[in-house]
Parts: C-alpha cells; structure tokens; sequence
C-alpha cells in the first residue's frame, strides 16, 4: 500500500512537472511573439552561427521540440533554407541541456522564490507585470523536480528496487525506453531532469542513466517529425535531418558506451553531476562532429527526399540594404509588388476553384498561401518603417507614400481573398453543399475577376487603363446579376446555399474594388 502512495505521489509530480514545463515555453513564445521568430530567420551561411541560435532560444524556451517545429515552419514559409536551418536544429540539442546543469548543481532550491516573484508581477500593474506567469512556470518547473524527489525519496529504502536500477542493463533497452518516454511526453527535458534527480537519490545508476538521456535526443524528434506533413521538400528535409542528427549521435557514441560504459561507475564526481556534464558533452560533441560534416549531411538528405522544390514559388522578403539609394529601393518594390499581384491572383484562382470542385486539396494549397502572405504582410510593414532613412527629399516621401498605398491595396485584395476563403470553410464545416445554378454563378465571377486580374499585370497605358474600366464593368455587372438572383433564392428555404454564398458575392464586390483603387494608385506612378 505504502509503495502505491509513493508511486501517485511521484506520478503527481511528473504530471506538473510536464504541465509546468509546457506552460513555461507557451508563456515564453507569447512574450518574444514575432522577434522569437525572426531571431531564428536571421540564422546566416555560417553553420556555427545556426548552432548558436538553436542553443540560445532552447535554452531559453526549455524545449527543443518547439525550436524544431518553429524552425520548419520557418523553412516551410520560405524564411530560412534548408542547409541554414540544419544549425539551428544541431543547436537546440545544445540548448536542452541546461535544465540538466540547474537540476544537477541543486539550483532549483530557488524555485519558490521564482514562484513568488512571478505571483507578485502578475498582480502589480505595470509593463513588467506580461512577465509574471513566465517567472511564476519557470520557478513552477523546479518546484516541481524538488516535489519529485521528494515524494521518491522513500524509494531509496527499496533494496530490491535499488539493485534493479543500479544495476547495469543492456543499454540498448534504456535507449528505446527513454526514446519512447520522450516521444509521449514531447520533452527531452522532462526525461533528463527524472534522470538526474534519479541519480541524486542514488536510485539509477549511471551506466543506466546515461543511455536513457542518450535516448531521449532520439524521442524528441517525433514532434519534428509529426509537424512535416503537409509541408513542401525544405520542411520535410528539415525535420528528417533533426531525427538523422539525433540518431547518428547516438550511433557514434553508443560503441565508446558500450566498451567503457561499466567504468561510469568508478567517476569521483557527484553522479548527478557526472551525468549532467556527460549529457552537455555529448549534445555538443555531436554537434561539431555534424557541423564538421554537414555537407555530406545535406547532400544524403538531398539523395534521401530529393533536391525537390517548394511546393509554391516564395516572393522576396523584404530586406533594408543602406547601400542602395532610394530610386534602387523604388525599383525593388515596383517588382515586388507585381510580383505580389499576380501571387494573389493564383490564390484567389485557387481559393474560388476549391468552392466550384470541392477539393480538399486545392483548399489546403490556398490555405498555405494565404498564411504565407500573412508573413509576408508583417515583413513589409516593419521594412516600411525602415525605408524613411533613406528618404532625400520630398519627392522621395510622396513616392513612397504612393508604394506604401499601393501595397496596402495588396494586401486589403489579400484580406478579401482571406475572406472567401473562410466562407469556404464555413460552407464546408456547415455540410452546404452547392447547387449547379450557384455554381454556375460563381464561375461567372470569378472568371470576371480573373480577367480584370490579367488586365492589372499587363500595364498601365492609355490602352490598358481602357481594358481595365471595360473588365471592371464586366465584373460589377456579373456581381449584380449575382445579387439580383441570390435575393429569388433565399426566399426559398431549401435553398440553404443561397445564404451561405451571400458573403461570396459580397467579398467579391470588396475585392473588385481594391482592385480598381490599386490600378489607380499604380497609374499615378512616374514613367
């Protein structure tokens, strides 16, 4: 009975231990928000640059998992390439390591006053008061361990236990139990810090412990490994070589674990702390061996998935060079930005098509491509904000209030096409299904805009100014004849259709006309 108790308790304390952890790195995420995200992008060609990054934010986030996941997103958004994100994933082994070292040198004794602190901050009203539940998890992490060893330290008077434990096993078998523990709890934090304080109370022994912290690198890529479906070759290739990096640590060491592993027990040092230092050594040893080798590494990665290419063109970011003089920057952006006009006319094509076929498929692409401009919408505003440095004189100003003004048109065209979007899914977690009558509609209109799109890109001469008031024409008429037959319908109470499809046609009408204020705008620019 007794051991049923000490086994709940320790359970308990795992539990909030794993929950505490988890609350820590969404409080973290929340703070940074997008400068989180952008520490990571700016990772460069230098790989130990990459492996800085991951270390720096997993150690601050306490979670290598979440740093690769991020890291794929990153990629799959066309925001770091490939052979740049593989740093920051050799990092991030490094970064975990951290939570092992505060355990091992009996640093969590601070945690209630982490705890406190963080109570106190959030209560008190001031800018400092948005880092109170960071303080309060982080201390609720250690507090946590502590409530862990305390609540097994009854264990330590179990011979039979003991021996089981200390007693060195195939090491193979604690690899797969602590890959498979990662894998379930999504942390390989969570796996060291039982590890460590296992061996404080001299529970586990070392020849144990050291294979199951060996383990966990391999089990804390399954989230990595979860978050590249539906994502294009870089993410995938991104996320394979996080689970090839941890498995080939593994496979270097395990032979030098295997020959002198019996000797761990003969260390002179603490052997929570010999366990810890084992633990950062081997993260940062794998770390140079693969940094010393990764382009073969990449180029198996490459043979593996293939070079393969993103699943949709990415457009350029946006990046300030004080170099360049304004008329350069001019010129950049006038690219851009019909880059951008003809990006959004695929994905309205594709957001309109998924409606008229039902395609699960199509809809998906959209999706991704609407996230994207997302990003991209974040990017260009912070870059406007930078280019009034290079500003010269007040023809320069009302040039780039006229860009500006261009790219805010893009971008309501962008939250329109966002709009329909969601109408879509709307109709579709709803079950409405259309008929050939509404159907027919929309592809009236959307070929309308369509055309009204390809009359945009093709320039803006007295010729093509002529073509884009007759096409405008065109689409307002079709949207009235829409308007006009959807107000028959929706007295019809079978007609479901007809009242999920009124945001369409009302969606489209805003999209049309972003798209003439556009042409204006774009019109008023200096030959």
């Amino acid at each position: 009975m007794e051991n049923i108790h000490i086994l709940m308790a320790g359970l308990t304390a795992i539990i909030l231990f794993v929950f505490g952890l988890d609350n820590f790195s969404r409080e973290i995420e929340k703070i940074s928000g997008e400068r989180f995200r952008k520490s990571l992008s700016r990772a460069t060609n230098i790989p130990v640059i990459g492996v800085l990054i991951g270390a720096v934010v997993t150690g601050i986030i306490q979670s290598s998992s979440a740093t690769s996941v991020i890291t794929i997103g990153l990629v799959n958004a066309g925001v770091l390439s490939f052979k740049n994100s593989v740093g920051i994933i050799f990092g991030s082994n490094i970064g975990t390591t951290i939570t092992a070292q505060l355990v091992a040198f009996k640093l969590t004794a601070f945690a209630p006053v982490f705890i406190i602190l963080g109570f106190v901050l959030s209560l008190i009203r001031s800018r400092y008061s948005v880092f109170g539940k960071t303080v309060f998890y982080f201390g609720f992490v250690f507090f946590s361990l502590n409530l862990i060893s305390s609540s097994l330290q009854p264990l330590q008077n179990n011979s039979t236990l003991i021996d089981l434990l200390t007693q060195p096993q195939n090491p193979i078998y604690a690899i797969v139990f602590g890959c498979l523990f990662t894998a379930v709890v999504q942390s390989s934090s969570v796996t060291t810090g039982l590890a460590i304080i296992f061996t404080q109370q001299g529970i586990l022994g070392l020849e144990n412990a050291v294979p199951l912290i060996m383990g966990a690198n391999i089990g804390t890529t399954a989230t990595a490994l979860i978050a590249m479906f539906n994502m294009d070759a870089a993410a995938k290739k991104t996320a394979l070589s996080h689970f090839l990096f941890n498995v080939g640590g593994v496979l270097i060491f395990l032979p030098v674990l295997l020959l002198f592993g019996d000797r761990l027990s003969t260390l002179t040092m603490a052997p929570a702390i010999a366990l810890a230092n084992i633990h950062l050594f081997f993260n940062i040893a794998t770390s140079l061996v693969f940094i010393a080798l990764i382009g073969p590494f990449t180029r198996v990665i490459d043979m593996l998935l293939g070079e393969g290419k993103m699943d949709f063109e990415r457009l350029r970011i946006p990046g300030l060079d004080e170099s360049l003089e304004f008329a350069a920057i001019k010129s950049d952006l006038e690219k851009d930005s019909d880059a951008l006009l003809a990006f959004l006319q695929e994905n309205y094509n594709l957001v309109t098509l998924s409606i008229e076929t039902n395609y699960r498929g199509i809809f998906e692409a959209a999706g991704k491509r609407i996230e994207y401009i997302d990003f991209l919408k974040k990017e260009y505003m912070s870059y406007f904000s930078k280019v009034v440095s290079q500003l010269q004189n007040e023809e320069d100003s009302k040039e780039l209030i006229r860009i500006i003004n261009q790219f805010d048109y893009l971008f309501q065209m962008h939250d329109s096409i966002n709009d329909l979007f969601n109408t879509k899914r709307v109709m579709s977690e709803q079950y409405v299904e259309l008929r050939s009558d509404i159907l027919l509609l929309i592809r009236e209109m959307s070929s309308q805009t369509l055309i009204l799109f390809d009359n945009l890109r093709k320039g803006f001469g007295s010729e093509e100014i002529s073509e884009i008031k007759q096409s405008a024409k065109d689409v307002q008429l079709h949207l009235d004849a829409a308007h006009k037959k959807l107000l028959t319908l929706l007295s019809d109470p079978d007609r479901r259709d007809a009242g999920a499809i009124t945001n369409f046609v009302t969606y489209s009408q805003r999209l049309k006309d972003k798209l003439i204020n556009y042409s204006k705008v774009k019109s008023e620019a200096p030959v």
